[in-house]
């Protein structure tokens, strides 16, 4: 999802003063970041930029991968718990939990491998076009967050994809 909003930006990541790459995004202000720390400790990272940028919580949203939500689907809230995802217990470790979340829906997968597995594992072929959808929706709630705030992303997206419900 970064990487497509970086797509669409044209721009490139380059290191940070922290464990992480960072791309300034259209408006010098926004910053797009990719914690390079395994994801339980990704809070330090993201801490660490906060104070050096001088970043407010409140403008952060943290995306996140979540396999309590089906694959594809998409929940922002602005402020909880981590719901026992590790990265998030990171992040509220070194943040509070007062920033805004969006959680992209991966599924638990099949039963069949470990859920950590799953999640570090690449989606099926057959997943590919729904994987895509997702990516680009994320982005746009992603984009939608930078310019009207979370309780627009919220009602904007937390309700299913159009384009897949009947």
């Amino acid at each position: 999802m970064v990487d497509e909003l970086a797509r669409r930006g044209a721009i490139v990541f380059d290191s940070a003063p922290a464990e992480a790459l960072v791309a300034r995004w259209r408006a010098a202000d926004t910053l797009l970041v990719k914690p390079l720390t395994f994801m339980n400790l990704s809070g330090q990272a993201i801490g660490e930029l906060l104070r050096y940028f001088k970043i407010e919580v409140a403008d952060v949203l943290v995306v996140v991968d979540e396999v309590q939500l089906p694959l594809g689907k998409l929940r922002a809230r602005a402020r909880g718990s981590a719901g026992g995802h590790n990265g998030l217990k990171s992040v509220i470790a070194h943040l509070g939990d007062e920033f805004s979340r969006l959680r992209i829906g991966v599924g638990r997968g099949d039963g069949n491998r470990d859920l950590a597995d799953h999640v570090l594992a690449k989606f099926d072929k057959s997943e590919a076009a729904e994987v895509e959808r997702m990516t680009l929706r994320a982005a746009d709630a992603a984009e939608m967050f930078i310019t009207s705030g979370i309780a627009a992303v919220m009602n904007g997206f937390n309700g299913g994809d159009p384009a897949t419900t009947e």
